[in-house]
């Protein structure tokens, strides 16, 4: 039997996955990497910890499963989007930190941006709002701010990237200097439809071309690992920004189908077909994948905070030890007694993208403990998220019937049903909530021939649960005008 091997490089962490061809895990290994915040609204990682706990885990998966690297057919490579890496070309050493997708740091670029009149021309070049969320802001910034690198790169010396183009020099040995088409769709640097760097955006950015990586599709086969690394060359024909990988990994090939990933910050993609569909509700239009040679694009809605909300019930305010103990708390009550948290922690995301707004904890009484509070939390989640999908029904003609559902916090029962309660639409959790790697991995398959076509792909998907809404009508919008108020307490312009 050949074997697929996922590399999902995700913003906590770091994580190999092996599947056979029918999608069932043979081996997983996963190591944390450190999230470093010197300032308000900065937040780093360190490249080369990105790069070492990822062949790491690669190694350990191997020998957990007990096969060699001579069995892997092929991998699929999966990343945090947007982050951003400058390195330098002549001895692959990064020359600042990784500017992490959710630093802030970039907000004032990005309001002489907007008070320049650019956010039209900028969305219908890239398809997406001007926020420091995208690599853009954070390339210019690194620049301007660390001394030295605008003339190494004017010397040809500096390379730029997303996670996908670091790991790829990484494994290639400084071979190839690339990022793949859903990637280069985060940066806002990258003309949607013609998926190319866009000169125009590149000038006035005062961004030198040479940093640049070579565009390539998601089903590219670009080169084999480096000799000497895992024991085999192993080739890598699959590439995917986590959240198209996701999308894909959910067999959510028809235009119509959405999912929705509830990791670190939250994600909800829409499939639109072969053709670009802006948004008119503050989403973003984005690259979904290349293959084929042909391009399917996605409506998006990013949360900032999803996941990293257990975190702080856990790191920053300590009423949890574990993630996992957050849904037996929040289930110790009934409700959360008035309590509304707006974890605008480092502002608000899709559909509002107020960078300046800030969390709120609100509505407690005397009576109100950890437990409110733990629930009061996971519902805020579920909040955000049906923000999101109001916003993209109303630039969608067609209904959403159902949301397929990932990620970690996915598991959280309490937290699925709210959702389902909320959006007033069927949740499906399928068995594998593997869904960002195995997209990644199925992917690299369907370029290696393991699968003949995606059909072979969707019939891996398998259902675990469906939550069905059973909220009322008036119950749902009590919930709903609760979150509202709080939210237009949380937000800069008042």
């Amino acid at each position: 039997m050949s074997y697929l091997l996922a590399l999902d490089q995700g913003t906590t962490s770091s994580r190999a996955i092996i599947f056979n061809e029918q999608g069932k895990v043979q081996a997983t290994a996963q190591r944390e990497i450190h999230i470093s915040t010197p300032h308000s609204g900065w937040v780093e990682q360190d490249a080369q910890e990105i790069w070492t706990t990822q062949i790491a885990v690669v190694q350990q998966a191997l020998a957990s499963a007990r096969i060699l690297a001579k069995d892997i057919k092929t991998i699929g490579l999966t990343n945090q989007r947007e982050t951003t890496v400058v390195w330098d070309k002549r001895n692959g050493k990064p020359l600042a930190p990784a500017i992490v997708w959710q630093d802030r740091r970039a907000t004032e670029w990005c309001n002489r941006l907007l008070q320049q009149n650019l956010q039209q021309t900028i969305q219908q070049k890239t398809g997406l709002l001007i926020d420091p969320y995208f690599s853009a802001g954070k390339l210019v910034w690194l620049l301007e701010n660390i001394e030295g690198l605008r003339d190494l790169a004017q010397q040809g010396h500096v390379a730029f990237g997303t996670v996908d183009s670091w790991l790829m020099w990484n494994l290639t040995q400084g071979a190839e200097h690339v990022i793949e088409a859903s990637n280069a769709s985060r940066t806002m640097l990258m003309n949607l439809q013609a998926q190319a760097w866009d000169e125009e955006l590149l000038e006035l950015f005062n961004i030198p071309k040479s940093v640049l990586p070579q565009i390539i599709a998601s089903d590219s086969y670009m080169a084999d690992t480096a000799t000497g690394l895992l024991g085999a060359n192993i080739p890598i024909m699959g590439i995917l920004g986590d959240q198209q990988s996701a999308l894909f990994g959910q067999s959510c090939f028809e235009v119509g189908s959405a999912k929705n990933t509830y990791g670190t910050g939250c994600f909800m993609l829409f499939n639109t077909g072969h053709k670009v569909q802006f948004s008119h509700n503050k989403l973003l239009s984005t690259l979904a994948w290349q293959c084929h040679e042909k391009t399917t694009y996605a409506l998006e809605g990013s949360v900032f905070m999803a996941g990293a909300i257990v975190q702080w019930l856990r790191d920053g305010l300590g009423i949890i030890q574990n993630s996992r103990e957050v849904e037996q708390l929040a289930c110790q009550v009934k409700d959360t007694d008035g309590v509304v948290l707006v974890p605008a922690f480092t502002g608000l995301g899709a559909p509002h993208w107020d960078s300046d707004a800030r969390a709120l904890l609100c509505g407690m009484s005397r009576g109100t403990n950890k437990a409110h509070i733990a629930r009061a939390a996971l519902e805020s989640i579920a909040f955000q998220v049906s923000d999101v999908l109001m916003a993209m029904q109303s630039d969608i003609t067609h209904p959403l019937k159902e949301l397929r559902v990932d990620g970690g916090a996915s598991s959280n029962d309490m937290l699925m049903q709210f959702q389902a309660d909320i959006l007033n639409v069927p949740v499906l959790r399928p068995k594998m909530l593997e869904s960002t790697a195995w997209g990644a991995a199925a992917m690299a398959g369907l370029k290696a021939g393991v699968f003949s076509s995606m059909s072979d792909i969707s019939a891996s998907w398998q259902l675990e649960r469906a939550f069905e809404p059973n909220m009322n009508q008036d119950q749902r919008q009590f919930h709903l005008s609760k979150w509202q108020t709080a939210l237009k307490r949380a937000k800069s312009d008042i």
